[in-house]
């Protein structure tokens, strides 16, 4: 087989075609500027679609020739691709999809350059609000004659076979009921659910179907999009990404996984415990095969602790039963339409819901660490309980349950800081082959072979036998 690279002149897609002296002259000056690296580490993860690494130094480091070129027409722009990953033609011919998201990537990357990062607006919230909104009609995501179809799916993207196949059953279940899928566009349970619908909708003959992506610079050139993904979005942080899918999903489905899948659990409900969404519906539900009961009860309990039973009440725990999560869901986004046409708000992006200041800027680590941490926790464990006895006698309810809100994202970024930490220190001990990792080993979701970086033999180190495997889905292959 040949393994060689290829150099080739992609045409643009729509939208990318037309277009005026001037913009093609803006493109080009943003991708041979200080835009280049980024756009190019976009556009090979794009070309190596589908990949099992999540290094983005593995994968530049297996293409060290690679580049990209932005080639300036009167009519519009081409991009000349060198050295490219050979898995991305067939025949010598670019993949329809993925020369789709190549264009998608240089699309978002020239609008928020030349149209978003210029707005002195992005220092107010409406203005990030704004923003969010206008990337996102920029990419044609934004449908206005569409009902509330969008379920948002989060988790690892290195997850255990049989919680991959789970994922798969769950979106198998919810494209039978009509649903389209929103992930973070890698692998894992970001790509379960995509695979599970796609076999659905092919079922109840649904052809317009939408699998979208919305991802950032930092983590595409980590994780390549899975090959699903038939809308792809990069918006520029964390936190614009992260109020994109609140902001366009109608219910949202959480499946095991790890430090960003803990992170967005507590972005969630932090936005849905402010007071001024008590009245917004918005069905969530923490899922997965029976196996992974005991993370879920952990994770409530966690939350329970942390935010109060009140924190509960924002959404529903379903283990081991995908027909039950989609029902839920179905009634859910139900109760979600209803609402919409009381308050007159939008069908295809979430404006009533108030996500606190705080939650839209940009975090900046500080990586304390040891003693700083616990110091850190213990003072805002203190001014949280402080608050709380403030909250009943102070008549500015507002400003109380502002410094909440404020109180709780501190923590969980300092809860982020340690576990970034930790898991880096565990990684490192790893590759040393002296300590147990902290999970069974993960089976790569697109064979049936245990992934060895995930199981490293050492001092009493036993590697568990696989799980039985779920009974499965007519139609529904690895």
């Amino acid at each position: 087989m040949n393994h060689r690279p290829i150099s080739a002149r992609i045409n643009p897609e729509a939208g990318m075609d037309v277009l005026s002296k001037a913009e093609v002259r803006r493109l080009t000056a943003a991708t041979t500027g200080d835009l280049y690296e980024l756009f190019r580490r976009c556009t090979l993860a794009v070309l190596t679609t589908g990949s099992e690494s999540d290094s983005a130094r593995a994968v530049l480091a297996r293409h060290p020739n690679f580049d990209v070129r932005v080639v300036q027409q009167d009519r519009g722009v081409k991009l000349d691709l060198i050295n490219a990953p050979c898995q991305a033609f067939v025949d010598g011919e670019i993949i329809r999809g993925i020369r789709q998201l190549l264009f998608a990537v240089l699309r978002d990357i020239l609008y928020v350059e030349n149209e978003i990062k210029t707005r002195a607006s992005l220092a107010e919230p409406e203005g990030i609000t704004n923003a969010v909104f206008d990337i996102l009609r920029n990419a044609g995501i934004l449908r206005a004659q569409l009902a509330p179809n969008m379920v948002v799916c989060w988790g690892g993207h290195s997850i255990i076979r049989h919680e991959y196949e789970y994922t798969k059953k769950v979106g198998y279940e919810l494209g039978l009921r009509g649903f389209d899928i929103c992930t973070g566009c890698g692998p894992g349970a970001m790509k379960g659910p995509m695979k599970g619908a796609t076999i659905a909708h092919a079922k109840q003959r649904i052809s317009d179907t939408r699998y979208i992506g919305i991802t950032e610079p930092g983590i595409i050139a980590a994780e390549s999009p899975n090959p699903i993904v038939n809308h792809l979005v990069i918006m520029p942080d964390i936190e614009k990404r992260l109020e994109a899918f609140v902001r366009l999903g109608h219910a949202i489905v959480v499946f095991p996984g790890g430090v960003g899948t803990a992170e967005e659990i507590l972005y969630l409900l932090g936005i849905l415990l402010h007071p001024d969404n008590e009245r917004v519906p918005f069905p969530v539900v923490f899922t997965g095969p029976k196996q992974s009961a005991a993370y879920f009860e952990q994770i409530d309990a966690f939350l329970r602790l942390v935010l109060g039973d009140t924190a509960a009440e924002r959404y529903r725990i379903i283990v081991g039963d995908p027909v039950e999560v989609a029902r839920h869901i179905r009634q859910g986004i139900a109760q979600v339409t209803e609402h919409r046409v009381e308050t007159k708000d939008a069908f295809f992006y979430n404006w009533t819901l108030k996500i606190p200041e705080a939650f839209q800027h940009r975090f900046v680590p500080t990586h304390t660490l040891g003693d700083e941490w616990d110091r850190e926790m213990t003072v805002l464990d203190s001014a949280y309980a402080a608050l709380r006895q403030e909250l009943p006698r102070n008549p500015r309810t507002d400003e109380v349950v502002g410094a909440m809100n404020r109180n709780l994202h501190l923590r969980l970024k300092l809860l982020q800081q340690q576990m970034m930490a930790l898991d880096a220190v565990q990684e490192m001990r790893q590759r040393a082959g002296r300590v147990v990792p902290r999970r069974p080993p993960s089976v790569n979701p697109d064979d049936n072979g245990v992934n060895l970086e995930d199981a490293v033999p050492g001092a009493g180190t036993r590697i568990p036998p696989a799980p039985p495997a779920p009974a499965p889905v007519p139609g529904l292959g690895a």
